[in-house]
C-alpha cells in the first residue's frame, strides 16, 4: 500500500511513501515553487566578514587545530550520546563505509538531505566519527553559529570572484591530501522535511574533477514512541541511510558524468528513504 500526502500542502504535491514510512506534519511553511527558499533565519548580530581572495579557507593556524580538534572532542563526548539520547539515531548501511574503506583512502565526497539542526551530526555518526570538510553558505557564518560552522569544519562559499579562486584552492587542497568532502546539495536547510528536493550540480562537478567517490546518504523520520515521548517536543525520531558509493568514470564527458551521478544519488536516495513519488526532480538548475 502507498500513502499520498499531497493533502500536507504544495510543497508535498503528488509525494507519496510506502506503507511502512513516517512522514512528520510540517511545522513550517514550506515553498511549492522555490526548493532553494532558505528558512533558518541567521541567528545573532551578523559581523562584517569578507569572503574574498585575502579569507583563509582552509585555516592552518595553530589557533584553528586546537580548536577543530576540541569541537571534534565535544561531538565524541557530548553530541553523539545526546543525538541517540534524544533522537534515537539510527543507522542503516554502515557496513558499506567499513567495505568501502580502500576505495575512500584517496578521498570521498558525501551527501546528504538537510533537514536538522543536527543532521551533519549524523552524517559524521555514520561515517564512522571521521573528521570532515563541508563547503556551506557564507552568510551564516557572519552570525551567532559562525563559530560552531568555522571549527567543525566549515568552508563558507564565496560570490566574488578572487574568493572563489582561493576557494577552489582550498578544495583542491583538500583533494590532494585525500580528504572527505561533505556537502548538503539540496543548499539549505528545511527542518524534517520528508521529500527530497532538487540537487545544485556543483557538489557533482566537484566529485567529477576530483575523482571522488561519492557515497548518498538521506535522514528519514520515526515516530517517537516509548520513553522518548516524554522530551523532544514531539520532533520525530532519526534515521540515516547509507548508500552504495557511485564512481565517476573519468573516461566519459564532464556534463553527461555529472548528470548521471547526481541523479543515481537522488535516485538512490529516494530508494532507501521508501519514497514512491517525489514533488521534485533531480535538478533544476
Amino acid at each position: 500500500m502507498v500513502k499520498d500526502y499531497s493533502a500536507y500542502g504544495p510543497a508535498y504535491r503528488g509525494f507519496k511513501v510506502q506503507e511502512e514510512v513516517f512522514v512528520p506534519k510540517p511545522i513550517e511553511e514550506f515553498s511549492g515553487e522555490n526548493p532553494f527558499t532558505r528558512m533558518a533565519p541567521i541567528r545573532g548580530e551578523k559581523k562584517e566578514i569578507n569572503f574574498d581572495g585575502t579569507y583563509p579557507y582552509l585555516d592552518k593556524s595553530l589557533k584553528f587545530k586546537f580548536l577543530h580538534t576540541l569541537i571534534y572532542l565535544v561531538l565524541w563526548l557530548v553530541a553523539f550520546p545526546v543525538n541517540w539520547i534524544r533522537f534515537g539515531l539510527k543507522i542503516e548501511g554502515r557496513e558499506k563505509i567499513r567495505k568501502n574503506r580502500k576505495l575512500f583512502a584517496g578521498g570521498v565526497m558525501t551527501v546528504c538531505n538537510h533537514v536538522h539542526r543536527w543532521d551533519m551530526v549524523c552524517v559524521l555518526q555514520a561515517m564512522r566519527y571521521r573528521m570532515a570538510w563541508i563547503p556551506m553558505y557564507a552568510e551564516p557564518f557572519k552570525g551567532k553559529d559562525g563559530f560552531k560552522m568555522k571549527y567543525v569544519g566549515g568552508i563558507p562559499i564565496p560570490e566574488s570572484i578572487s574568493g572563489l579562486g582561493k576557494f577552489n584552492e582550498a578544495m583542491q587542497e583538500l583533494r590532494d591530501r585525500k580528504k572527505w568532502i561533505h556537502i548538503f546539495p539540496e543548499s539549505c536547510s528545511w527542518k524534517f522535511y520528508a521529500p527530497l528536493r532538487p540537487f545544485k550540480t556543483g557538489a557533482f562537478n566537484m566529485a567529477y574533477r576530483f575523482a571522488f567517490p561519492v557515497v548518498p546518504l538521506i535522514i528519514t523520520f520515526r515516530e517517537r514512541t516509548g520513553w522518548r515521548k516524554w522530551f523532544g517536543n514531539g520532533e520525530p525520531l532519526l534515521t540515516i541511510h547509507v548508500g552504495d558509493p557511485i564512481v565517476p568514470d573519468p573516461k566519459a564527458p564532464r556534463k553527461e558524468e555529472t548528470a548521471r551521478i547526481r541523479d543515481l544519488a537522488h535516485k538512490t536516495m529516494l530508494d532507501m528513504a521508501g519514497i514512491v513519488s517525489n514533488p521534485w526532480p533531480s535538478c533544476i538548475d
